[in-house]
């Protein structure tokens, strides 16, 4: 009997959070109000952050974050070549420019060197405003590294933490180490909502920009604005602020997603640990561990084919995988790829080697707590036969 099709990846859903929903859905209130305010809460205490922000997507919590430390026109803000669009996307969306360093070859993070050069290499008219550093599949970046470049220069540093909880970095929890940090609750993510995200800062001044930025540049939140004994009818718009406010039917389903996010993590570690021995002896690299030391969310599970030893390409690889029923995913196509970006800033393929390298072999497997044992097994009996 054929198996059925087994998803690169799923989210796992209880009753928690189907009980949590039906209660908002009961209680009235819809959009943004108490049941946000306890997710921020909840949130902020797990991570360690004096803020949390919720809003409606990773990638509004970045553009947010962006413009609260003063990004606009003509700046210039340095990111991974190697990344969602949407890390660079908001940069654009604030008229600045992104200026795209290559990666590690073994973690696919931001080198810490290649940064460097690039700081140095920038232009005496530019004015570089941050750095959104991209913790990638789940491995936390070389911070002090790059915190260190960031305070010598007076620059500002977002981290990009859409892969990233949790995580840390030389035991330094991702959410408290940069000026400001933006986490994805996308359907895929290691905290699952559907859609949504959160900021942290330790900065009041940032906090304050993002909570009224997020809803209308309004200067009160809708919820007190209507639970007050007293009438507050009345508002100010104090900026043109934009409509990024996360709704108490998101925040419902976060509140228990975090309760289960220790135990997400050690599923996803445990199906990483039975991956590497499976294909010790197999013509692939396995991810790259930089700090074992460390929590590494295993977000994702990117292996990089030794095509100079096999007879079959990448995208035959995923093609035969996907005739055994199994899902996988390629991440990233780099942005000097992309047709807006390399026909913007007129990019050559050859302009950042080694992302180009690490995608031409990269393929992720499916990873997530969901996964049985026995789907764990048939994503390593089936990878086996194809490339032994």
């Amino acid at each position: 009997m054929k198996q059925p099709f087994l998803p690169f990846a799923l989210p796992e859903m209880g009753q928690e959070e189907i009980d949590e929903v039906s209660d908002t859905l009961r209680s009235g209130w819809l959009t943004t109000g108490p049941k946000t305010a306890r997710f921020e809460k909840a949130f902020a205490e797990l991570v360690g952050a004096p803020h949390a922000l919720a809003v409606n997507s990773g990638t509004a919590g970045l553009h947010l974050a962006l413009e609260a430390v003063g990004v606009g026109p003509g700046d210039k803000v340095v990111t991974s070549v190697y990344t969602f669009t949407a890390s660079a996307e908001v940069i654009r969306y604030l008229g600045a420019d992104p200026l795209f360093v290559d990666i590690d070859p073994k973690t696919f993070n931001l080198d810490p060197q290649k940064l460097e050069n690039r700081l140095f290499s920038v232009g005496k008219g530019d004015t570089v405003k941050g750095i959104i550093p991209v913790h990638f599949g789940g491995q936390a970046c070389e911070m002090a590294a790059i915190m260190g470049l960031a305070r010598e220069r007076g620059l500002k540093v977002i981290e990009d933490a859409a892969h990233a909880l949790p995580c840390r970095s030389n035991g330094e929890m991702i959410g408290t180490i940069g000026d400001v940090t933006v986490f994805s609750f996308y359907v895929t993510k290691p905290l699952a909502t559907g859609e949504g995200g959160m900021i942290t800062t330790g900065s009041d001044e940032f906090a304050r920009r993002i909570k009224v930025m997020r809803l209308h540049g309004i200067n009160h939140d809708v919820w007190d604005r209507y639970t007050s004994t007293k009438p507050k009818w009345f508002y100010e718009v104090v900026a043109p602020g934009f409509k990024y406010n996360m709704t108490d039917i998101t925040a419902a389903i976060g509140i228990h997603q975090l309760k289960k996010l220790n135990r997400f993590q050690a599923r996803r570690q445990w199906i990483a640990g039975e991956y590497n021995r499976a294909f010790s002896d197999l013509p692939l690299r396995t991810p790259y561990v930089a700090a074992p030391e460390d929590t590494h969310s295993w977000h994702l599970y990117v292996i990089q084919l030794e095509l100079e030893k096999l007879h079959i390409t990448r995208d035959e690889f995923i093609e035969k995988m996907a005739e055994k029923g199994i899902g996988t995913s390629v991440h990233f196509i780099p942005l000097h790829l992309q047709p807006y970006w390399r026909d913007r800033y007129g990019f050559k393929p050859e302009d950042f080697p080694v992302a180009l390298d690490c995608y031409r072999r990269a393929v992720s497997l499916p990873i997530y707590s969901k996964m049985t044992d026995d789907d764990v097994e048939r994503v390593i009996k089936t990878v086996c036969e194809i490339l032994s």
